[in-house]
């Protein structure tokens, strides 16, 4: 019987050296890698900083991993991106808004109802609802309906997270839900203010 040694203790002898042998790397594939989440995406309560802001698989897989009625995503001068799960048999409330507003639906099944016409809508869908307009949805399916939407300008809070619709509508009507100050000023104020430079070379 003989013990087993570790592989790097085993070593191969020449005339002139010994060398032992190292375990040979592991492919970058098995190095961490971390799982993006909505949970861990944090939006920013401040004026955006000039650089990317990057949700990967926001069409498929990403926007499944949020449980919560509506979460703000990302906030900037002129738009605001937030996300929407509206549980089975829900609705997102009958309204009008005084922004732009872009819908797209990335799961589920629902009926837009948009100045008085429906239209179905399915993951993989566009909506449109111009300022000032009449607009509701309902998740007609059987999952929830899950949509990102782009408001023009902010309609929400920088950070608002609405566990559900009820909570969404009470601290609207509260006035806890309002966009920040610095996400509904001109453009030629931004300008003025050196928040936007055409040049694109920021100090």
């Amino acid at each position: 019987m003989f013990a087993l040694r570790p592989l790097r203790q085993i070593a191969t002898r020449t005339r002139t050296s010994t060398t032992l042998l190292k375990p040979k790397p592991q492919p970058t594939f098995y190095k961490s890698i971390r799982t993006i989440t909505m949970a861990n995406v944090t939006p920013n309560t401040e004026p955006p900083k000039h650089e990317m802001v990057y949700f990967p698989a926001m069409n498929t897989t990403l926007p499944s991993t949020s449980h919560v009625f509506r979460k703000v995503l990302f906030t900037g001068l002129y738009s605001q991106v937030v996300l929407m799960t509206v549980p089975v048999g829900g609705d997102i409330g009958d309204e009008v808004h005084l922004v732009d507003q872009v819908l797209s639906f990335t799961s589920g099944k629902g009926k837009a109802t948009v100045a008085g016409k429906d239209q179905d809508v399915k993951a993989g869908d566009l909506v449109v609802v111009p300022a000032g307009t009449q607009h509701q949805f309902v998740n007609t399916g059987d999952e929830p309906l899950i949509l990102y939407t782009i408001y023009s300008p902010a309609e929400h809070k920088a950070d608002t997270v609405h566990q559900t619709k009820d909570e969404g509508e009470e601290l609207e009507d509260a006035g806890k839900d309002e966009p920040p100050e610095w996400a509904g000023n001109s453009k030629e104020y931004n300008e003025k203010k050196g928040l936007v430079k055409e040049s694109g070379k920021y100090d």
